[in-house]
């Protein structure tokens, strides 16, 4: 018989003053690199950091990203295991249809907070209230609130388990579910193993790879060609957190666990993008979603926990996967990792496809009103 507390706990952001004095302190005696070669083709270049470093010391205030996050219903229940601290906000329509949301590293929760007024109420943002949903965005185990995670094996698939467990606890029985990021490779997961519950799945990058077999390319155009380049680039240039994170990330949390500015360079580097940076996403980039990032990492600890994950899919064993049947919608944003379309076709049930010519890997932060969009679309026809 499982011991597992399965009561639901209502959680409330309060961190202690004595953790953000520590902090500024930190931060006041950081002992910076020496002259820089280079610019961000290196990584974080040094003025980038010091100027957002000073901004984290003084400006920056903590309290009122937690007071804006504690507006939330907030909770947190053991499952699996594990802790999993979760927003839930329930829509003033009584037929909304219950939605998981799932973010990825080195994101948080935070990144759907914009997207929660236009669809729990769609009515009061300008949309249809039949559009409604109920919302569920939860931390990732090993992350920010739920975090660290007390053991080992915590890969896409037992999050996928875990969130069917969290669905069911909080009586939903039939819901729609849709991830960024990591949360683009466990919410098709989640589709497969709950066939039954989840209606449909919706994401914002597809992570289908060139196979080897020549014939993939055969209707290949111009338009994919470019993504191909782009993929084989981020491969080159920036995926030296995934080969670090899924090899050795004890290594990697030592340091992060000692140095606020080496965890705000860490998540930094990614947050900016990828490939080509055309200059608008440095506009893109709100300084104080930055360092509530940051901040929520540091604050909790859990740099080292979320790298985790790497680890735990890069050693998951390798079997052959069978074709998703759930139905898929993807959306693809301008300046973010962009799906190739015979790929994903190839290995999901794509029903759904849009396009922006803006957004970024973070859309639901700096392209919360096409998101929301395209889940309202596409949700319509699986409700």
């Amino acid at each position: 018989m499982s011991s597992e507390n399965t009561s639901i706990k209502p959680f409330v952001i309060d961190i202690p003053q004595s953790e953000i004095d520590y902090l500024r302190d930190r931060l006041a005696r950081t002992r910076w690199t020496g002259p820089q070669v280079g610019g961000w083709e290196r990584g974080v270049p040094t003025n980038v950091l010091k100027e957002l470093a000073e901004y984290w010391a003084g400006e920056y205030d903590w309290r009122a990203q937690e007071a804006r996050i504690n507006e939330f219903p907030q909770f947190v229940t053991e499952v699996d295991g594990t802790d999993v601290h979760f927003l839930h906000v329930r829509s003033p329509e009584p037929d909304a249809f219950p939605l998981i949301l799932t973010h990825g590293w080195p994101g948080t929760f935070v990144e759907y907070l914009d997207v929660i007024g236009p669809l729990t109420d769609p009515r009061a943002h300008g949309g249809d209230p039949k559009d409604a949903f109920h919302l569920v965005i939860p931390s990732m185990p090993g992350f920010a609130f739920s975090g660290p995670t007390p053991d080992e094996g915590w890969g896409v698939p037992r999050i996928a388990r875990a969130w069917v467990q969290l669905m069911d606890r909080l009586g939903y029985e039939r819901y729609g579910a849709a991830g960024n990021d990591a949360g683009s490779m466990i919410t098709p997961v989640l589709g497969a193993i709950a066939p039954d519950r989840v209606s449909a799945v919706h994401v914002t990058q597809v992570f289908s790879f060139p196979s080897g077999d020549p014939t993939e390319f055969e209707n290949f155009g111009e338009e994919e060609y470019r993504r191909l380049t782009f993929l084989q680039r981020f491969m080159d240039e920036h995926s030296g957190f995934n080969k670090l994170q899924s090899t050795r990330p004890e290594t990697l949390a030592h340091a992060l666990a000692d140095s606020p500015v080496g965890q705000l360079a860490w998540v930094l580097d990614l947050l900016r993008g990828f490939g080509e940076h055309p200059s608008e996403m440095d506009k893109m980039l709100d300084a104080d979603f930055v360092l509530t990032v940051a901040s929520l990492y540091w604050l909790t600890n859990t740099a080292g926990s979320s790298a985790q994950q790497y680890y735990e899919n890069a050693h998951l064993p390798q079997e052959p996967s069978e074709r998703g049947t759930v139905p898929t919608g993807v959306a693809v944003f301008a300046n973010d990792f962009q799906a190739i379309r015979p790929l994903a076709e190839r290995d999901h049930n794509i029903v759904h496809w849009s396009e922006f010519d803006r957004g970024g890997h973070y859309a639901g932060t700096d392209a919360p009103d096409l998101l929301a969009d395209d889940l309202r679309t596409f949700f319509r026809g699986y409700r």
